[in-house]
């Protein structure tokens, strides 16, 4: 009797000890040493609607000494005159490139790395990361309400300018970008997200008291782009050939992932205000848009929502690419589950993320095993589009904290990231910056320093594999990797206006070992047994099938 008492005591205050371990925070937030940065956008009484959107990063290792740097866009000066110069060869109004030092600090390179230059005409959005030369370093594409601008890595700590060379400059109003394999041709091609037509000329306010940033229903759309990379430094604007020309759209997030299982990657276009895009790749050079035969344009009742930024990941496990998109206020994040067949389902309700967004905006985001267990979690950086939001609905906010999400076998539940500020985040990068098997995230605040979220390390086992392909691109971009049960496709892109680690990243549970099998973009099938789990791997494509 007494020794039934005892267990049943000691039950008690062991589920009591795992709840208040369980409570824990997972990240410690915060700056990381020698991280200076300050995202300028320069707001005006104007209410330039490019005020609201800019704050890419990416993380990256541009000198590969195995640990990831990180990369901030930055926007620039607006005036109330209206003209098309921001003033960038100011220092405040730099991107800005910060290595990563073997003490875990950061040492601001901008200026030796020949990246101070972002051009006058240029208010900076967005960044994406990869080895478009094949040449094993990380090359960097920035995107601008201007034109954009291709930064080669020289292999030697400087970035050269070659946007006239490749052909890449794209003009007008560019978001999000991303690299691909689209025609998986072993060179990694550019798709482009272009917000609408839209100038300084022409921009304008609404509402009269407050005045307001205007819907983007008040301008016309615009198509995005692709740039197919030739193999030889320069690229061709394919984006009538291949059809993605002939959708306009209000394009601001950009996710890739094969969701047919074909072997061509496909695009999901995050739209604002209007219907969103899955652009099906057709194997043969061009793409034709599906979004509504599949069921991802539309809520499950039919309505619109502002997409903002894209993920394109399998939430819950099933071995199918799931879509999550984030939005604005009162439209809650979807959540689109791959059913297959190329047909999606509507899930944000079954999956209680409806009920975790009602009242907030999302931006930058991205599914990530944040605790190791096996099952991709959700963190958004988080901020109303508006910052006098109060004044129209003052059960909305303009700052507002990021908000993680903890995945639980397919739904969805709010876990506590500590001690963070409510801010207007944007951008969102995941990668392991410590190299501890635990991811952490660097999140941009409009008008505002980063953020940081350091992961707590657990006991949970973890794998990250670094791919290096032979026939197919040598990032790996494409590549399609399971895992004891899990699946990942290879990218650096999705999340909004940010590129992550390109490293694929799986957590492990309790398992010490894991089945390896990836299906590299070339058709070559790789398979492993017995991997030592808790460990950096580096995976080469064999040279034939």
């Amino acid at each position: 009797m007494l020794t039934a008492l005892f267990v049943r005591r000691y039950a008690v205050l062991c589920a009591v000890c795992l709840a208040a371990f369980a409570a824990e925070p997972l990240f410690s937030p915060g700056a990381a040493s020698g991280l200076v940065f300050h995202h300028e956008n320069s707001p005006t009484p104007r209410k330039h609607l490019i005020e609201t959107m800019g704050g890419g990063v990416a993380l990256l290792d541009f000198n590969n000494d195995g640990l990831l740097d990180i990369f901030f866009v930055n926007s620039g000066h607006l005036g109330v005159d209206s003209k098309d110069s921001f003033d960038r060869a100011n220092p405040r109004y730099w991107n800005r490139l910060f290595r990563q030092n073997n003490d875990g600090s950061f040492t601001d390179v901008t200026s030796a790395s020949g990246l101070s230059s972002a051009g006058d005409s240029n208010y900076g959005m967005a960044v994406a990361a990869a080895d478009y030369d094949n040449d094993g370093y990380t090359d960097l594409y920035v995107t601008s309400y201007g034109h954009n601008i291709l930064y080669r890595n020289n292999r030697n700590g400087t970035f050269t300018d070659v946007t006239g060379r490749a052909g890449v400059g794209v003009l007008g109003w560019s978001v999000s970008a991303g690299f691909l394999d689209f025609d998986n041709d072993g060179n990694l091609d550019i798709f482009v997200t272009r917000y609408m037509e839209w100038d300084l000329n022409h921009s304008r306010s609404c509402g009269v008291f407050p005045k307001i940033y205007c819907s983007p229903s008040e301008y016309a759309g615009a198509t995005s782009v692709l740039l197919r990379n030739r193999g030889d430094g320069t690229f061709e604007d394919v984006s009538a050939s291949s059809g993605i020309a002939a959708k306009k759209g209000k394009a601001l997030g950009v996710a890739f992932a094969d969701y047919d299982d074909d072997g061509f990657p496909d695009i999901f276009v995050a739209n604002d205000g209007m219907e969103q895009f899955l652009f099906h790749n057709n194997g043969n050079g061009s793409f034709t848009e599906r979004a509504l035969q599949a069921g991802v344009a539309l809520t499950d009742d039919g309505k619109r929502i502002s997409g903002m930024g894209a993920d394109f990941r399998d939430y819950d496990n099933d071995g199918r690419p799931d879509i999550v998109v984030t939005d604005l206020a009162r439209q809650n994040y979807a959540v689109y589950r791959n059913e297959g067949g190329g047909a999606f389902s509507y899930r944000s309700l079954q999956t209680g993320l409806a009920a975790l967004s009602g009242v907030s905006s999302g931006w930058g985001m991205r599914l990530e095993d944040f605790d190791n267990d096996g099952w991709k979690d959700l963190f958004v950086a988080q901020g109303h589009v508006m910052d006098n939001v109060e004044q129209v609905d003052s059960s909305l906010h303009y700052l507002e904290p990021p908000m993680l999400a903890m995945n639980r076998a397919g739904r969805f539940e709010r876990a506590d990231l500590g001690a963070v500020e409510a801010v207007a985040g944007r951008g969102a990068a995941f990668g392991d910056l410590n190299n501890d098997g635990w991811t952490d995230i660097v999140m941009t605040v409009l008008g505002g320093k980063p953020q940081v979220f350091t992961s707590r390390r657990g006991s949970a086992h973890w794998l990250t594999l670094s791919l290096r392909g032979t026939r197919s691109n040598r990032d790996g971009f494409g590549a399609r990797v399971l895992v004891n049960g899990q699946s990942q496709y290879a990218t650096s892109a999705g999340s909004y206006v940010s590129a992550s680690d390109k490293r694929v990243h799986f957590g492990l549970g309790p398992a010490t070992t894991a089945r390896v099998e990836i299906k590299w973009p070339s058709g070559v099938v790789q398979k492993m047994d017995d991997v030592r789990a808790d460990q950096f791997l580096i995976v080469i494509e064999p040279e034939r099938p």
